[in-house]
């Protein structure tokens, strides 16, 4: 039942965003007068569809579901009649070919900016960017930032909430720099602000591989003060097979005091497969316990350890101090919308830098599975946080049909490049050579891409 869940969230998010795609090329072909023969969504055999009795255009959908395709009248894969050379794509003028094939990757960039303006307008209640937290031996804590001052600015660039702050820092992955952040402390009467410097080495490698941009930096929105008291246990959890019980309150984890639930969840989430020594008290008694987390992986294969302890439920009540309404008019959130698509898109090519460079590991790519799994997740939490991963496959989708590979758009658009400032196209040699190199080069992101994803599996 979870696979066809799975698979029903990633057609329902993956499927309008390749036809809207694959629509870009379509609607601009016609609009150039090119004549369009089929229009596809998947490749391979035909599952259903129809064709037109006025345009004799052959809509279908396809057996598989890893992209699409608009066929156009061509020479290189057909006889043409002579009436209907003009109607041909290799015939046309190169800036009408490059407005067709960049046509695909600009719907997609429309998408992502469309459905990012309908999250700004959407107006939400937020915890407040103030500091709540700094984590000890993190590049949070070596620049000494105050707990309590709200964060204005990352690398000169205003923030406005944790998930703004979020991306910000994760756009640093791999980086050895010193970050800025900018603070305004709620003790000034004015506006005055201060600017800190926080050093970070291969941020997000290494040993801080797997963690979240806001952890491996180490400031922390505000959490609740839950205390650490186990409330239930799972059967086959570990916290119940090595002792712990339900009305323990932990008090150290390997000699680190804890003084809240959160603080325990974060060293037993941080520690899979390795034995920790805990201190309970119990019946007004202390009792050691030796526990080991077991392995789990998140949807994105990163390894993190789980006991199987739940905590008591009990109400959580956020200080208004800590809480901020975002509300942005239809104008501004069209330029935020914008404003967030370039700076995802730059993210977006800088990884990818990144990755040929060795700064990040390759094993940072993901593939279908990990998209379809995290496309689920999305159904489970909000409609906005389908919105969200659809605008951001959508913008990923953008800059990977954009890289100038042969094969993709970005290649095809280079060629009609060469092609208007030479005059001539290029020769078919050298474009089917450079097509099969493009396709050597895809089918190995494919494997590596899919590679990763099975090895998040186990």
């Amino acid at each position: 039942m979870t696979f066809l869940l799975t698979l029903l969230a990633a057609i329902f998010v993956l499927g309008p965003l390749i036809a809207l795609h694959e629509w870009g090329h379509y609607i601009v072909a016609r609009l150039c007068g090119v004549k369009v023969l089929t229009y596809s969504i998947g490749f391979g055999p035909k599952l259903f569809g129809w064709t037109s009795k006025k345009s004799g255009i052959d809509y279908r959908i396809s057996a598989l579901p890893l992209g699409g395709y608009v066929k156009m009248l061509d020479e290189r894969e057909g006889e043409v009649a002579k009436d209907e050379l003009h109607l041909a794509f290799n015939r046309q003028h190169p800036l009408k070919k490059i407005a067709i094939v960049a046509a695909g990757p600009l719907m997609n960039f429309v998408i992502a900016s469309a459905l990012f303006w309908v999250l700004f307008m959407t107006p939400s209640e937020q915890l407040a960017t103030k500091i709540g937290q700094v984590l000890p031996d993190t590049p949070a804590a070596i620049a000494q930032l105050p707990v309590g001052d709200k964060i204005v600015a990352i690398d000169g660039h205003e923030v406005q909430t944790w998930e703004g702050i979020n991306y910000r820092l994760a756009g640093r992955m791999g980086e050895t720099d010193n970050v800025s952040i900018t603070l305004q402390s709620e003790s000034q009467t004015s506006n005055a602000t201060k600017t800190y410097q926080a050093p970070v080495k291969t941020f997000m490698q290494g040993t801080s591989q797997g963690k979240d941009a806001l952890t491996s930096f180490g400031m922390l929105p505000w959490q609740p003060d839950i205390e650490p008291i186990v409330g239930d246990l799972s059967a086959d959890g570990a916290a119940s097979r090595q002792g712990l019980k339900v009305g323990d309150r932990i008090t150290a984890i390997n000699d680190t005091e804890i003084k809240d639930w959160i603080s325990a969840t974060r060293i037993i989430r941080d520690n899979p497969e390795t034995l920790l020594n805990f201190m309970v008290l119990r019946d007004g008694k202390s009792v050691q316990l030796q526990i080991m987390p077991q392995g789990k992986k998140d949807n994105l294969g990163n390894d993190f350890g789980q006991i199987g302890a739940m905590v008591a439920q009990s109400e959580i009540v956020i200080p208004d101090a800590y809480k901020a309404t975002v509300v942005y008019g239809p104008g501004e959130s069209l330029v935020k919308s914008f404003e967030k698509t370039e700076q995802l898109a730059v993210m977006t090519v800088s990884s990818m830098g990144k990755m040929l460079s060795g700064m990040i590991g390759l094993d940072n790519l993901s593939g279908p599975i990990t998209i379809a799994k995290v496309a689920k997740q999305s159904f489970d939490i909000s409609w906005q946080m389908v919105l969200s991963t659809a605008a951001l496959i959508s913008l990923s989708l953008a800059v990977l049909n954009l890289l100038p590979i042969p094969v993709l758009d970005g290649g095809h658009i280079v060629y009609y490049l060469i092609e208007l400032i030479r005059g001539k196209p290029l020769s078919e040699g050298i474009q089917m050579a450079g097509l099969n190199i493009g396709l050597l080069l895809l089918a190995g992101f494919m494997v590596l891409a899919i590679g990763n994803d099975i090895s998040r599996l186990f």
